[in-house]
């Protein structure tokens, strides 16, 4: 089941780098889809590109196997590895995906999808393009016009792309936009930014792994605030994601300053019902949430004390799972961020445990360090 209401959530399996029906990460990808299948309250699955390794028909039909096995919409979009033939040709006809840049609109935001390789010349020679940038700036007018959040979808930092003037221009247009989030892979590694203005989350590859356990990622946008969590595929049910208020290092709004009345709304996925959600501020006594739209969305309102700083939503399932959620809300305007680098990894939040970032960066990318 897909979620209905307005907040946009859905997971992030990383770069697949499919090659054999027998390696690992095939056998990771087809676990971490029967995960997904086992929960509702998502609305889809996003995959970032380099699904084949080679970009060779017989891996795409592993690639589309395990797509088609999703219960709920996909949307997948090329990578580098998907133009190791020359060209795309293999990616669309062995996907059946449609073509890029396209867009839709999922729980009140506009979501959009771009192809950062297919004008390139092969590897990591990222470009949009002058019609996919012209595409890109009337989608961000319309959503602006519309007063509608939007999420970008791209293989890369926009600070990647190697068109002539496309990394600025594209960087920029993001951050004069309604654009909250731009997810991405390609680093093979988990890593955040924040640039002031708009949050981008990379999550790490599932077939190249430098670092940490095999998972995928929870993101959502709720009503402006971002927030995003990794799964590690061998943790249990159920799994907590708050998604309101913002933490203190994806905050770069005034309304995400936290004080007095405040709504708090988090995320519980799993496999079983969720028997009880409840909250916690700075260790104090566990208080009720609601339910919200279904089993999977919680709600409390709490007049915040001054001075707090720390969040906790934990939450049991009827087989007596416990998982929870900790963030750090913003309590003063000294915790909002500007930007170091617009576009690029130089807003990185750094290591982040509990959601899943080591901060070692290791991987091949231009801005990965050697393993």
């Amino acid at each position: 089941m897909s979620a209905t209401d307005d907040i946009l959530a859905f997971a992030h399996i990383g770069d697949l780098h499919l090659t054999d029906a027998d390696a690992d990460n095939a056998r990771d990808v087809h676990a971490i889809v029967d995960q997904i299948n086992a929960v509702d309250g998502l609305d889809f699955v996003y995959v970032p590109g380099d699904n084949a390794d080679d970009g060779t028909p017989e891996q795409y039909a592993l690639v589309r196997a395990e797509l088609d096995r999703l219960r709920r919409p996909v949307h997948v979009i090329t990578g580098d590895h998907d133009m190791e033939g020359g060209s795309l040709d293999a990616f669309y006809q062995g996907l059946g995906a449609p073509r890029l840049p396209y867009a839709v609109t999922v729980s009140g935001s506009r979501c959009l999808f771009l192809d950062m390789c297919g004008p390139g010349s092969g590897g990591p020679d990222f470009r949009l393009g002058a019609e996919q940038v012209a595409w890109l700036r009337q989608e961000v007018d319309a959503a602006e016009a519309a007063g509608q959040d939007c999420a970008l979808f791209m293989h890369s930092y926009p600070a990647d792309l190697t068109g002539e003037g496309e990394a600025a221009t594209v960087a920029a247009l993001v951050h004069g936009s309604r654009i909250r989030l731009v997810e991405m892979g390609h680093t093979h590694y988990n890593e955040l930014a924040n640039d002031g203005r708009t949050i981008y989350a990379a999550t790490r590859s599932t077939g190249q792994i430098e670092e940490g356990p095999v998972g995928y990622a929870i993101a959502a946008i709720d009503r402006g605030v971002v927030s995003w969590r990794f799964k590690e595929l061998a943790q249990r049910w159920p799994f907590v994601v708050i998604t309101a208020p913002a933490d203190r290092r994806l905050a770069h709004a005034e309304d995400h300053i936290v004080s007095g009345t405040t709504e708090i709304r988090a995320l519980v996925l799993g496999a079983g019902r969720t028997a009880v959600c409840e909250f916690s501020i700075d260790g104090g006594p566990w208080r009720p949430m609601r339910r919200a739209e279904g089993d999977r969305r919680f709600r409390a309102t709490v007049d915040w004390p001054a001075g707090a700083g720390r969040l906790t939503v934990r939450a049991q399932d009827a087989e007596g799972g416990v998982g929870e959620d900790r963030i750090e809300p913003a309590g003063d305007a000294s915790a909002l961020v500007t930007s170091k680098g617009l576009g690029s990894d130089a807003d990185a939040v750094g290591a982040w445990p509990d959601r899943g970032i080591l901060g070692t960066q290791l991987g091949p990318n231009r801005n990965g360090r050697h393993w």
